[in-house]
């Protein structure tokens, strides 16, 4: 089973200050896509980002930093071998139409990312 880094979502309580202040420090370009305050660019590196409306991930857990998802070919594959491994599934999967199933889970040092099967040309 091998994981790509594909996304990352940097949570704000502003963000209009935090598009700014990536596309001012980096360059980056975002542009509105999906829900309400939020915003994908693609990054030199070929890895997506995006700012986004800080969220709750899970009930009682609001995001507080970067939000990275690693893409994986079976995503339930990698659900199971998440728990095989000590870890925990907290959320999802969910579909996300035109894009593909995504699920978040707890790594061992309490750790929350995402894991996404991508459907085909993402």
């Amino acid at each position: 089973m091998s994981g790509e880094l594909r996304h990352i979502a940097i949570n704000a309580d502003d963000v209009d200050r935090a598009k700014a202040f990536y596309e001012a420090v980096f360059g980056w370009n975002f542009q509105a896509w999906g829900p309400p305050d939020f915003f994908n660019a693609q990054t030199p590196g070929g890895v997506f980002a995006a700012v986004q409306k800080r969220r709750e991930i899970v009930p009682g857990v609001k995001a507080t930093a970067y939000e990275c998802t690693i893409g994986v070919a079976d995503l339930a594959a990698t659900l199971e071998g998440i728990a095989a491994a000590g870890g925990s599934v907290v959320a999802g999967p969910f579909t996300i139409p035109t894009v593909g199933e995504l699920a978040f889970f707890r790594d061992t040092e309490g750790n929350i990312a995402g894991v996404m099967q991508y459907e085909d040309g993402h």
